[in-house]
């Protein structure tokens, strides 16, 4: 006897096959589910649903995906601890990116306050930052003109956003971003858990002749809530060892420079 459709077990199936292509690629959209198991969207929804209040995942127009709440939950020196080593050779090697006399971005980050502690004897400077822990390091610094943002001061990732740090953004033309990232896929681009600091990411790199994107190999194949930029609009990417081969691959396909640090 054919099984019904709206049987236990396919709705068991169904849900696994969401969470399973989740873990896999990151996100799923709605007309997926539908098609291969030949249910209407409204099931494919109310299962989405379902899912999201288990807090599995993250729904959003047109599907859904893969959910990273405890990301949110750390603070700015909960990150410091992760991959710290890996960070600082990180930090290092995009420092040496830099020359005398340019004006810079450095985001707000773990990784970027790394570049910021590396600057040195790389003088003059002009560096603007959204972060305060950056911002903090770069006072130390004689050779630097330190610049913020503005606006308000997200208090967890100590990072400032909002309305008035867009505006401030846009008065100015900067020949590097140096952008940290929560989330790098060779698809869908580069995202972040916050909306506001999306945004002002996002206007970072339109007021910047090069946008370099520092990332230690664990952020490769994961996606945030809310995108920043299409990988078409990055010039280089500074990452560890341990990427994944097909973004090795991947990156230099789309003829984006990769600078790999052992």
């Amino acid at each position: 006897m054919k099984q019904s459709k709206k049987s236990p077990r396919n709705t068991r199936e169904r849900r696994e096959f969401i969470l399973a292509h989740l873990a896999k690629h990151g996100s799923i959209t709605v007309e997926n589910v539908s098609h291969r198991f030949a249910v209407s969207t409204v099931t494919v929804r109310a299962d989405l649903r379902l899912l999201e209040e288990k807090g599995k995942l993250v729904r959003h127009y047109g599907g859904a995906m893969l959910s990273k709440p405890e990301a949110q939950k750390f603070t700015a020196d909960d990150r410091l601890s992760i991959n710290s080593q890996i960070k600082k050779r990180l930090g290092k090697a995009a420092a040496e990116l830099i020359q005398p006399g340019e004006s810079i971005i450095l985001d707000s980050g773990t990784t970027t306050k790394c570049i910021a502690e590396q600057l040195g004897d790389i003088s003059p400077l002009h560096v603007m930052t959204n972060s305060l822990p950056v911002l903090n390091e770069l006072a130390a610094n004689e050779g630097v003109t330190a610049m913020v943002t503005g606006g308000h001061l997200h208090r967890k990732s100590q990072s400032f956003c909002g309305a008035q740090a867009e505006k401030n953004l846009k008065e100015f033309h900067f020949d590097k971003l140096f952008l940290g990232v929560d989330g790098f896929h060779l698809e869908k681009g580069i995202s972040t858990y916050n909306q506001d600091e999306a945004r002002v990411n996002t206007i970072m790199a339109d007021v910047a002749e090069k946008v370099i994107v520092i990332t230690d190999s664990s952020k490769f194949r994961k996606l945030s809530l809310y995108k920043i930029l299409n990988l078409n609009k990055i010039d280089t990417i500074i990452t560890d060892g341990n990427i994944p081969e097909d973004y090795r691959l991947g990156i230099l396909d789309r003829g984006i420079e990769l600078v790999i640090v052992d």
